[in-house]
């Protein structure tokens, strides 16, 4: 992938990451959340988290010092 697609998949990672927290949120604050649920969207979240760290290391060169 080149830096456009990997820019753009970035933003699309980051947008549902951010509609997971929403989701999650709104999920918390009902009357009886749905625990299993509310476990599937946290581990989703934490999965986009770590797929837009390998997309962020992919845009930042390595230098060796």
């Amino acid at each position: 992938m080149d830096d456009a697609q990997i820019i753009a998949r970035l933003e699309q990672l980051r947008t549902e990451h951010r509609d997971l927290d929403a989701a999650i949120t709104a999920l918390g604050a009902s009357a009886t959340p749905d625990q299993l649920q509310l476990a599937r969207l946290k581990k989703r979240k934490l999965r986009l988290r770590d797929e837009i760290a390998s997309c962020e290391d992919q845009l930042i060169p390595d230098i060796i010092a």
